[in-house]
């Protein structure tokens, strides 16, 4: 057994059958999906991988592409509460996580939930919202509570949150702050389908939206459960270590202003964790955390200015060729 397989401590236990219940799960939800929207497999993987790593998922790409077609045939292949918001310049934040609302027959005030109380919460065009209605979302992905008035409620379990921009239309937009882009587990980019793909997808969608044909194939139960799974799957020290030492790689770059953070490697793990899950591990490998590692790392790298000719995904892919899996 190799270092990384070595027998697990504390946080250890999952089963042959719960990997194989996750392993079934992530199927049935990525078969759902590319059913209905025509992406790649290794993009509804990254989705599937966030949901049992209890992670967000930015998904940024061009118009058309099928930003929110995925987003939805995600929501609908779960048979889970789903809510959308329609981000525009004059949303407020009570729009979003709710407000509360004076009963005159009750004489008292009563909470509102917004649409964030659902499981699965589409957030498109997020770039058009305020910074203020942003800032709302914060506590929503990382404390999945709502504090109104000095008062909190909790958000529904499972949770997670698929937000859409446009990274060329910047008219009426809104950049996402830092703190904002750090809650996202993983940022995907569709880019544009292949010329078979792009046919397949004309004849499929002529007649009306697939997505509304979809059946939920999972439930909040399973999902959980898988989430549960993939909390207890085996990280190493030396699978830690390798993590580690990618986001000190970045850091220390010159081309870097601001380098992979300690959230960013602790979201990389639990990434990693239900990756070896869905591939039927109970296990973590560097190859699971060198899969990942470009669309978890990459959107949380700031370039200095004088790195004129790098990009966020270089300085991951250089930490990953500079940085040995001992």
């Amino acid at each position: 057994m190799t270092a990384y397989g070595d027998p697990a401590g504390p946080l250890a236990g999952v089963t042959d059958a719960e990997v194989a219940a996750a392993r079934a799960l992530g199927r049935r939800v990525a078969e759902s999906v590319m059913g209905a929207a025509q992406v790649r497999p290794e993009v509804v993987g990254d989705v599937i991988v966030a949901m049992l790593a209890e992670g967000h998922v930015l998904i940024e790409d061009l118009p058309g592409v099928g930003k929110t077609t995925l987003a939805r045939a995600v929501a609908r292949s779960l048979d889970l509460e789903f809510a959308r918001i329609q981000c525009t310049a004059d949303l407020l934040p009570a729009d979003v996580v709710g407000t509360n609302v004076y009963n005159r027959r009750l004489e008292a005030f009563e909470f509102r939930p917004g649409p964030v109380f659902a499981n699965v919460v589409v957030v498109d065009e997020i770039n058009r919202a305020s910074p203020k209605t942003q800032s709302g979302l914060l506590e929503c992905m990382q404390e999945r509570r709502v504090t109104v008035d000095v008062h909190s409620h909790e958000l529904a379990r499972p949770f997670i949150v698929l937000a859409t921009q446009n990274p060329v239309e910047f008219e009426g937009t809104y950049p996402l702050p830092e703190a904002q882009v750090d809650r996202f587990m993983v940022r995907l980019a569709l880019g544009y389908p292949s010329a078979a793909a792009e046919a397949e997808m004309l004849a499929a969608h002529e007649g009306g939206d697939r997505t509304e044909a979809i059946e939920p194939v999972a439930s909040a139960a399973e999902v959980l459960e898988a989430q549960s799974a993939a909390r207890r799957v085996h990280a190493s020290d030396a699978l830690r270590a390798y993590v580690v030492a990618l986001l000190a790689h970045t850091r220390e770059d010159r081309r870097t202003e601001l380098g992979a953070s300690p959230r960013a490697g602790l979201m990389l793990l639990r990434a990693a964790k239900a990756r070896a899950l869905l591939a039927g591990r109970d296990h973590v490998l560097p190859d699971d955390v060198q899969a990942l590692a470009p669309a978890v790392l990459g959107h949380r790298i700031v370039l200095s200015p004088e790195a004129l000719d790098a990009t966020p995904d270089q300085i991951v892919a250089d930490a990953l060729a500079a940085t040995p899996a001992r």
